[in-house]
């Protein structure tokens, strides 16, 4: 396994986005004010990035080949699927194949390959992001997408780094497949994708969803609130003591220093 891929998973850049949020990424610098999304409607979106393939199972079965016009993708492309509260991303691997990293439970408990091979259930999906497990797997376009509009290429406008060469882009895909570790924030989807087209892992979604806690929580209403909080909490349980009203200074002070 190649160096890029065992580096994206160390604690070390795992952290990156938490210790990088007091400065603006150079990599989302060209973001449009467009972009933005206010912080309630992106922890919205986040919280929900796991329910990727969250439609009822019924109406999957309906989609047909010949939904999409595959001749507009290219071996290497980046497929977006905008939802209402989160985006999906695959990389086209030609002749209708996606490869994609869902949460999936079903390959830690079971050996049927024909099973594993069927479409991604939700219950497969839950409890594969709850248990931190999921798979990068190839499906059909169809059932990638799910009868979602399908962009392509889009990320080629918001991250600083040139894509590499479609060829390229798609041998990582592939030789990435297989049951991987999840994580809603430090290794989802997009991270898949980023580091196989632009050959560095992160996630708009997670430095987003980063700073829109940031801004909650350390902000001068957070202060005030935890400040009321703790002279409530000392005063309720009658228990003044110097570490006491120390502890009750410092964290509003901490937050209100933070924000």
């Amino acid at each position: 396994m190649e160096n890029g891929w065992m580096l994206i998973t160390s604690r070390s850049v795992i952290l990156m986005p938490l210790l990088s949020l007091h400065t603006e990424d150079k990599t989302f610098q060209s973001l449009s004010e467009t972009q933005l999304i206010s912080p309630t409607m992106f922890l919205l979106r986040f919280l929900s990035t796991f329910f990727t393939a969250l439609i009822p199972d019924e109406d999957k079965k309906k989609l047909k080949a010949g939904t999409y016009d595959i001749s507009m993708f290219k071996r290497g492309d980046l497929l977006e699927v905008p939802r209402t509260l989160f985006t999906h991303f695959g990389i086209y691997l030609g002749n209708n194949r996606v490869a994609h990293l869902i949460p999936d439970i079903l390959p830690v408990i079971s050996s049927d390959k024909s099973a594993i091979s069927a479409m991604v259930t939700n219950n497969r999906l839950i409890l594969g992001a709850i248990m931190k497990k999921a798979s990068v797997r190839v499906d059909s376009v169809e059932d990638f997408a799910y009868g979602a509009e399908i962009l392509v290429n889009s990320m080629d406008r918001v991250c600083s780094r040139p894509p590499l060469h479609g060829e390229e882009v798609a041998r990582r895909a592939e030789k990435l497949t297989g049951s991987v570790d999840y994580s809603l924030l430090w290794f989802n989807c997009e991270h898949y994708v980023m580091f196989c087209r632009y050959g560095t892992s992160m996630s708009f979604q997670t430095y987003q969803f980063c700073k829109s806690v940031r801004k909650m929580v350390f902000s001068r209403t957070s202060s005030f609130l935890s400040l009321v909080m703790c002279v409530f909490i000392t005063v309720f349980l009658g228990s003044v003591s110097v570490c006491g009203v120390l502890l009750m200074l410092i964290i509003p002070f901490t937050i209100w220093m933070a924000s």
